[in-house]
């Protein structure tokens, strides 16, 4: 059984490359993908070269972490129905190239326990739960507090704004420095930070990736407030300490989402109270996988890019 998968052979060698799948056993699903999206975080390093050191890293490799599709075959034991969509959070079944995280294929071979199934409806949006339960995750950490600004308002912040309203009802304040990228906000504000005078905020949420931030975010924390590192910084980090110690700064590091966080999130989409609509901005079809990396990653109106995977390569 075969694939056609993006492969990053090596630091901006990106190709459609047809690969062999692994048997599929009786604990394991066949899917067919419909739609997988493409990260500007942690794929925009692994594409650079830049990604700092992580477990399976090495080239050639499959990205892709967000992948939509219908379930093909399944094993004796898998206990899915052939037809059912799912939501699948990459795979590793390419033999030698490595999967890291490979959702990025038209056909994956996956344990069963490893994706979740979905409401037709929720269609190519699916791809974005993988980062609505990142939102979800920081949030969620027993010694978080509700978010009352955000910085950064990308696809990762504007899903930690809307799971904040989803969850705790409250409408934070979210800082962007890009004028085109202030849009979009339905029940929450987004300013410049230059024309935000507050201090005293209890809990930022930093998901802007700018490793440079810290001292300018310690500046506007209350006494004992916390600040969570939510998004992914490939620099070093680092921060004046009186500025810190003056406001007995806490410091948390939110990391990926775990199964529990998905369920979460998924329940809020069925019940309604969480939305992900209208976060998609580009598409392209899977043959033309390397424009839409490099839209993806170079083009300021590009806010989330998807390839589809339904035509026959």
């Amino acid at each position: 059984m075969q694939t056609f998968a993006v492969v990053l052979e090596e630091p901006k060698h990106l190709v459609l490359r047809e690969l062999d799948l692994a048997p599929t056993g009786d604990d394991d699903v066949v899917v067919e993908i419909e739609w997988s999206g493409i990260s500007t975080g942690t794929e925009r390093l692994l594409w650079s070269g830049r990604m700092p050191p992580f477990p399976g890293m090495g080239y050639p490799l499959v990205p892709g972490y967000e992948s939509v599709g219908r379930v093909s075959a399944t094993g004796a034991n898998a206990g899915l129905r052939i037809g059912q969509r799912v939501f699948v959070p990459g795979a590793r079944c390419f033999g030698s190239v490595r999967g890291l995280f490979g959702g990025a294929a038209s056909r994956l071979v996956v344990p069963a326990r490893r994706v979740t199934p979905i409401d037709d409806t929720i269609s190519e949006d699916g791809v974005l739960l993988a980062l609505a339960a990142t939102a979800y995750h920081a949030i969620a950490a027993e010694d978080a507090a509700c978010p009352d600004l955000i910085v950064g308002h990308g696809v990762l912040g504007r899903l930690l704004a809307r799971v904040t309203l989803a969850v705790f009802g409250l409408a934070p304040v979210v800082w962007e420095r890009d004028p085109a990228r202030r849009t979009g906000a339905v029940g929450y504000s987004v300013i410049d930070p230059e024309s935000d005078a507050r201090s005293g905020y209890s809990a930022i949420y930093d998901v802007s990736g700018d490793a440079r931030v810290l001292d300018t975010l310690i500046g506007r924390l209350a006494r004992g407030g916390q600040i969570a590192l939510a998004g992914f910084y490939e620099d070093r980090l680092g921060f004046d300490f009186p500025g810190a110690f003056m406001r007995e700064a806490r410091i948390r590091v939110a990391a990926e989402w775990q199964p529990d966080d998905l369920a979460c999130v998924l329940a809020l989409v069925e019940a309604g109270r969480l939305d992900l609509s209208g976060l998609i901005t580009h598409r392209r079809d899977a043959r033309e996988a390397a424009a839409a990396y490099q839209a993806a990653f170079d083009d300021p109106a590009c806010l989330k890019m998807i390839l589809d995977w339904r035509t026959p390569a």
